[in-house]
C-alpha cells in the first residue's frame, strides 16, 4: 500500500495531506490558494496520484507560508508513501508543452535533497499568485521528499502556461520514477544498496 497521511500544524499553517501513489489521478484540494489548487490538480492527474490536501494558513499576510508548507507536507507524505524504494525505477523525466510554453522536469529519488530551478517567469503574478512561490513550493517538497529535482522552463511567453507545464511535467516525472520495475522487484535501485 503506497499510501500516506501527514498532518502538519504550525503557528502559521494547519495542513493535512492524503496521498496514494497508485491512484487514478483524483484530487480533492482546498488550500485557500486557488492557483495552487489548479497546479496540484495537474500533478495528481498527470502523475496518476490520488491527492487530498486541506490547508488553512495566514493568508491575511500572504500565501508564502501556506504554499511552502504544503510543499513540505507533500514531501513528507511522499517519503512515507515510497517506503524503502525497493523495486522503484528511481529516475523520471518529462517534457510537457502547452501552446508556446515547454518545460522539462527530471527527478531522482536519490535520498539527497537538491533542486536546480530554471524558470524566468514573464511576469511577477498570475492573477493574485506570486510566481516566486513556485520555487518555494518545490524547495519545500525537495527538502522533505529527499529527492533531486531539475526544473527547466525551455520556452514560454505566458506565465500561466510556464507554470502549468512545470507542474504537469513534475507529475509525469514522479509517475515514472515511482513506477515499480518488474525486473527489479525487491531491489533497491542503487549500487550502494540504499537510497
Amino acid at each position: 500500500m503506497r499510501q500516506s497521511q501527514v498532518i502538519r500544524n504550525t503557528l502559521e499553517t494547519q495542513i493535512s495531506v492524503d496521498l496514494n501513489l497508485d491512484g487514478t489521478g483524483k484530487a480533492v484540494l482546498d488550500t485557500g490558494v486557488p492557483f495552487l489548487d489548479h497546479m496540484l490538480d495537474q500533478v495528481a492527474r498527470h502523475g496518476m496520484i490520488d491527492l487530498k490536501i486541506v490547508a488553512e494558513g495566514d493568508l491575511h499576510i500572504d500565501a508564502h507560508h501556506t504554499v511552502e508548507d504544503i510543499g513540505i507536507t507533500l514531501g513528507q507524505a511522499f517519503t512515507q508513501a515510497i517506503g524503502d524504494k525497493k523495486g522503484l525505477r528511481r529516475y523520471g523525466h518529462a517534457y510537457v508543452p502547452l501552446d508556446e510554453a515547454l518545460s522539462r522536469v527530471v527527478v531522482d529519488l536519490s535520498g539527497r535533497p537538491n533542486m536546480e530551478f530554471n524558470i524566468i517567469f514573464v511576469r511577477a503574478r498570475i492573477g493574485e499568485f506570486d510566481v516566486d512561490l513556485v520555487n518555494e513550493f518545490f524547495q519545500g517538497f525537495v527538502n522533505h521528499a529527499m529527492v533531486t529535482l531539475h526544473i527547466d522552463n525551455l520556452s514560454g511567453n505566458n506565465a500561466h502556461h510556464q507554470a502549468e507545464t512545470v507542474f504537469k511535467a513534475f507529475g509525469r516525472a514522479l509517475r515514472m520514477a515511482t513506477e515499480l520495475d518488474p525486473r527489479a522487484i525487491n531491489v533497491i535501485p542503487s549500487t550502494k544498496g540504499s537510497l
